[in-house]
């Protein structure tokens, strides 16, 4: 069975090398797997946060947009949406603010530290506190809630806060789920191995230590420029050099082969000089890089062609955000006049639903089919070895609606199918 990963992007700022090296390359990597189904999201919301200044905001979102596309990410595989383009995430974040006790919120790391520095510098606790920096997990629970993500890519920084999404969502469905589970609850996937670039002093490259090495920014003359000034022992031309530790082999090793490895550090033990050297590691990156800058160069000089990207992601987004946030404002009771509570014996005389049949064939394989009310064939599910995937794929056909990767045949229209299962969210 598919599971579903959700991937938020932070919206300031420019990206280095070490960002494409440790995140976004191997973020793009595990959306082609199989079983996957991805979802990628510029958190501008979030943004607003951090950044005051409305031009800076709307150039970084686009370079940042136009980065993850030239990097290889493939919007007709995953679902790759602006948060602000989804009307339904602040709805939902309302509704799940009313559920949140303040006290969860006030044991988030980055609230406590920001009353810890205004403290230090003898100011009120609240003094740098905004309503969005406070109530941020709530949002980022609810970017997270409106998809049932199964799993969510975060540094070990930001657990707590898939912690506090669960714990959101649990309360949710406590509280208006009557039986059914809403939201799925999701798990934090930290990637212990993921892979951490020096920067130019040897240290974590970061930009608060300026040390980085542009991504795309400044072209090939900026990452010349910046590989030229990585720092390195005093060993001269001919005398052999000692590769371990060295933050430039660490670097030449993100994007060689094994052989590659192999032969660049033989070279090194050999008397490489460390001037040539950096030639071969700015001619390593610059063939994979280059043609991904070209690209990032055409996206930015015709930023129609990313919004119409990005519009398009937000309408496959909303197909599931919209239906989906009808259920949830049901539950908890914003419904129109017409949809009055309805006794028993009313109940009873609402026409027939349409039902999904599992059952076991002579093959020993397990399926499922769903049929109409009047008894139609709408859809044939693929044979399963267990008869618990066959019901894990019944509940999610009912909670989300038909998927892409439903292993399912249809057998009558799209029209009928999707008013057939918008039947059970309704119900």
């Amino acid at each position: 069975m598919s599971h579903r990963v959700l991937t938020g992007i932070t919206t300031t700022g420019t990206l280095h090398l070490g960002n494409y090296v440790g995140a976004i390359r191997p973020a793009i990597a595990a959306s082609r797997a199989p079983g996957v189904e991805s979802f990628f999201f510029m958190a501008d919301f979030h943004a607003l946060i951090k950044c005051d200044d409305p031009d800076r905001l709307a150039h970084s979102s686009r370079a940042i947009a136009a980065t993850w596309l030239a990097a290889g990410l493939d919007p007709e595989r995953v679902t790759f949406y602006r948060q602000s383009d989804i009307p339904e995430i602040p709805e939902l974040t309302w509704l799940l603010d009313c559920v949140t006790a303040k006290g969860l919120m006030n044991r988030a790391h980055a609230y406590k530290a920001a009353v810890d520095a205004a403290t230090a510098a003898g100011e009120e606790p609240d003094a740098n506190v905004s309503m969005g920096l406070f109530s941020y997990p709530v949002l980022m629970a609810a970017d997270i809630l409106m998809f049932n993500a199964h799993k969510v890519p975060v540094g070990k920084d930001q657990v707590q806060h898939i912690e506090m999404a669960r714990d959101v969502g649990q309360r949710f469905n406590h509280l208006f789920g009557q039986g059914r589970e809403l939201f799925t609850l999701p798990e934090a996937q930290v990637d212990a191995e993921m892979e951490l670039l020096p920067g130019l002093d040897g240290r974590k490259m970061s930009k608060s230590y300026d040390n980085v090495i542009p991504l795309f920014e400044g072209g090939s003359a900026a990452l010349r420029d910046a590989v030229a000034r990585i720092v390195t022992d005093s060993k001269l031309p001919g005398e052999p050099k000692d590769p371990q530790g060295q933050a430039l082999v660490t670097i030449y090793d993100a994007f060689a082969t094994s052989e590659q490895r192999v032969a660049f550090r033989a070279a090194l033990r050999g008397g490489l000089g460390w001037g040539e050297a950096k030639q071969q590691l700015v001619a390593l990156i610059d063939g994979q890089i280059g043609p991904m800058r070209e690209r990032y160069a055409e996206l930015m000089a015709h930023p129609e062609k990313l919004e119409a990207t990005l519009q398009a992601g937000a309408a496959k987004a909303r197909a599931i955000a919209v239906p989906f946030l009808k259920t949830l404002r049901a539950a908890v009771g914003l419904r129109p006049y017409t949809d009055t509570a309805t006794t028993a014996v009313a109940r009873a005389e609402k026409a027939a639903l349409p039902v999904f049949k599992q059952y076991r064939e002579a093959d020993g394989r397990f399926y499922f089919k769903l049929l109409s009310a009047d008894g139609q064939l709408l859809l044939q599910s693929s044979g399963f070895e267990q008869g618990r995937e066959a019901g894990q794929w019944v509940a999610r056909l009912k909670r989300e609606g038909l998927v892409a990767d439903a292993p399912v045949q249809r057998e009558a229209s799209d029209v009928d199918i999707a008013a057939a299962l918008a039947a059970f969210q309704e119900s």
